[in-house]
């Protein structure tokens, strides 16, 4: 299979990758068309539960977060998500405020994003704008955060040059015409969009337009993009823990295209994801809502709704203090100790931790089902 792109030397000495245009010609073999197949009816149940839910927006917050620890976690942060979830309900944790800024602001990146849609749509500057969300604040913050690269950068192990770089993206001066052409791709009806969104996945990656985060943004796009063409009616699906979990194969597919033309298994190995990936969400909040709705029983007879309204947020964020829960409900402090109390001796939440003052809780049971590895096979 031919090379799609060109290598252009410098006059340093190195060779950078100049990708083509898309869409590539993709030859349609029975072994696509039934992945993709696969692929549609997963996210279409998907985005059926998803206009299902009572309330989508407010179940769908720990998914997003979780998607913010997988993919920060491929860029090497080592935030947990239970941190991340403790950290937003106001509990003390163990970890750097570094990492758990970078895992944050990819949240912050993704709902500004989501909620720009309307007005941007999928272009270059819309990710530009949760480029710069992403590294707000954070190591990569000299990295020009928003700006399209005006400078060589290259993928490699550490200390390594462009001259032994596993992959050297296309100089800046090339980046103009081809985000043009990226977005204009973008803006186009066909392929079918798991195909055409698997194709500007790996362009994105290709082109690397940013100094740092480009990975985490190549990922955004993912759930922008559909989003966008409404083959999701809210932020649903991730694929960030496919990536993380198959890593190795992640990356190789990707350098396989620009290498070989090696499209058809980067397709594959891409709606596979988007397969597995729906029905593993479909799974985690099918079994969210069961342990809530259970939940929701036991605490109808206590006589105050105000544990019944803490259940409800625990949709949210199974992570809970007396002081956020004040805040949130607009409840005296006394009325959410003794609501927190109620559903710790009904076995609903736990402390967290031995403090004696500040004390946070975590319904287990939610946060269980949230960090469970993902299920890789059908």
């Amino acid at each position: 299979m031919p090379r799609p792109g060109r290598l252009i030397q410098t006059s340093e000495g190195y060779s950078t990758f100049i990708p083509d245009p898309l869409p590539p010609a993709i030859d349609w073999t029975p072994r696509i068309v039934n992945a993709l197949s696969d692929a549609d009816r997963a996210i279409g149940r998907l985005a059926g539960e998803g206009r299902r839910l009572p309330n989508p927006h407010v179940l769908m917050r720990p998914f997003v977060a979780r998607e913010a620890v997988l993919s920060s976690r491929i860029e090497g942060t080592q935030a947990t998500l239970g941190e991340l979830l403790a950290a937003e309900a106001g509990a003390i944790v163990d970890r750097s405020p570094d990492d758990l800024r970078e895992v944050a602001n990819y949240v912050v990146a993704l709902e500004y994003g989501a909620a720009a849609l309307s007005e941007l749509g999928i272009t270059v500057r819309l990710l530009q704008e949760t480029h710069a969300r992403l590294l707000r604040g954070v190591r990569g913050e000299e990295a020009q955060p928003g700006r399209v690269r005006d400078a060589q950068n290259w993928i490699g192990v550490p200390g390594s040059t462009p001259h032994t770089a596993l992959y050297v993206p296309p100089p800046a001066d090339a980046l103009a015409e081809l985000l043009a052409s990226l977005e204009r791709f973008l803006g186009q009806t066909a392929p079918p969009p798991l195909v055409q969104i698997a194709l500007a996945h790996y362009q994105f990656e290709a082109i690397h337009p940013f100094l740092d985060g480009n990975g985490r943004v190549g990922r955004l796009l993912i759930t922008l993009f559909l989003l966008s063409r409404s083959v999701l009616p809210s932020p649903l699906l991730y694929l960030s823990a496919f990536f993380e979990a198959t890593r190795a194969e992640y990356y190789g597919r990707l350098h396989a295209v620009s290498k070989e033309g090696d499209w058809e298994n980067w397709i594959l190995y891409f709606v596979n994801g988007v397969a597995r990936q729906s029905e593993d969400a479909v799974d985690r909040a099918s079994r969210i809502l069961e342990i809530l709705d259970g939940w929701r029983l036991r605490v109808a007879g206590l006589g105050s709704d105000t544990p019944a309204r803490l259940v409800d947020l625990l949709a949210g964020n199974p992570f809970v203090t007396a002081a956020g829960l004040s805040e949130r409900l607009g409840v005296a402090r006394t009325t959410a100790t003794r609501a927190i109390g109620r559903l710790v001796d009904l076995g609903i939440l736990q402390q967290v931790g031995e403090r004696r003052r500040d004390r946070a809780y975590c319904a287990r049971a939610i946060l269980d089902v949230l960090e469970e590895p993902a299920k890789l096979v059908p």
